[in-house]
C-alpha cells in the first residue's frame, strides 16, 4: 500500500508544482498587458481555473498522501519516521511554506482580478523563483536526510 501512496504523492506533487510554476507566469502576462482588456479577461479565466481545478486538488492530494506515508512508514520500514531525525520536520516546515506561497498566489490572483494589484511583471518573475528554491530544499532533505 505504501508504494501506491508514494506513487500518488509524486503525481500529486508534480501537478501541484505545475501550478506553482505557472501561476506567477500568468501574473506576469496579466500585469504587463493590463491595457489589453480582452487578453486580460482570458488570463483571468486561466488563473482561476488553474488555481481552483488543478492547484487546490493537487495541493490537498499531496498533503494528504504525505500524511498517509508518514502514518504507514512503520509498516513499510519498521521505524517511525517522525523519530528518525530532523529531516522530516524540516521537510514539513518547508511544505508549510509552500502552502503559504500557494495561498499567497490566490490572494494575488484575487487582487489582479479586481484590478487592485500594483505589482509589476518584474516582481512576478522574481516571485516565480520561490517554489523552485523550496523544491530544491525539500528534495534535498528527502534524498540526503542531513539531520
Amino acid at each position: 500500500m505504501y508504494d501506491w501512496i508514494l506513487w500518488f504523492h509524486l503525481l500529486s506533487l508534480i501537478s501541484w508544482f505545475a501550478v506553482l510554476f505557472y501561476m506567477p507566469r500568468l501574473f506576469v502576462y496579466h500585469a504587463e498587458h493590463a491595457e489589453n482588456g480582452g487578453f486580460v479577461e482570458v488570463v483571468k479565466i486561466m488563473e482561476f481555473k488553474i488555481f481552483k481545478y488543478i492547484g487546490v486538488p493537487a495541493m490537498w492530494a499531496t498533503v494528504i498522501s504525505g500524511i498517509a506515508m508518514i502514518l504507514l512508514s512503520n509498516d513499510k520500514y519498521g521505524v517511525n519516521v517522525l523519530s528518525t531525525g530532523g529531516w522530516l520536520h524540516a521537510k514539513i516546515f518547508f511544505v508549510v511554506l509552500l502552502m503559504l506561497y500557494f495561498f499567497s498566489l490566490n490572494a494575488m490572483r484575487l487582487k489582479l482580478e479586481a484590478g487592485e494589484c500594483n505589482k509589476s511583471g518584474k516582481f512576478f518573475r522574481f516571485y516565480n523563483e520561490v517554489p523552485t528554491l523550496l523544491l530544491m530544499v525539500v528534495v534535498g532533505l528527502v534524498i540526503f536526510r542531513p539531520f
